[in-house]
């Protein structure tokens, strides 16, 4: 449950960072790495669920933040997610390399819709952007590569 609400409140708080104070892109674009981790551990919990997750942190941010980066983040998430259904819809590897596959495939994509949408498309950006979300899923991805070594060690 903790993921769930970690999830949420973070994209509804980072579209609203992004509407308030969007001269800060680069720091904004560096905690995008935190959302999709959280949205992985979603997605881990909570299966399709964090199609209903995404859901509810898109009403609240068009709620909270300016429309078109409310839009935007629509936009950028509705095709990261379609990535991962894929992904995880017909991939039989094991969840940490599903995990991995569908982030190499939907995060270039998902930086470059809300960016460009969003008129905020600036190499620091993009290498910020890039460089956190692949970090974060790369952590997530030793952590379970290690937590399954130690318990075939175990067993």
């Amino acid at each position: 449950m903790l993921f769930l609400i970690a999830y949420i409140s973070s994209v509804v708080l980072i579209n609203y960072a992004f509407s308030t104070a969007p001269h800060l892109d680069i720091i904004w674009s560096a905690w995008g790495g935190l959302v999709f981790v959280l949205r992985d551990m979603v997605q881990i919990r909570f299966g399709h669920g964090a199609i209903a997750a995404m859901l509810v942190a898109l009403l609240l941010s068009y709620v909270t933040s300016d429309s078109s980066i409310a839009l935007a983040s629509a936009t950028a998430f509705a095709v990261s997610e379609c990535i991962d259904w894929l992904v995880f819809s017909t991939t039989r590897r094991p969840l940490r390399d599903r995990l991995w596959i569908s982030s190499a495939l939907s995060i270039p994509l998902d930086t470059f819709i809300f960016f460009g949408m969003i008129d905020a498309l600036t190499p620091g950006v993009i290498l910020t952007a890039l460089g956190s979300k692949f970090a974060g899923v790369t952590v997530v991805w030793l952590i379970m590569a290690w937590r399954l070594r130690n318990q075939a060690v175990v067993s």
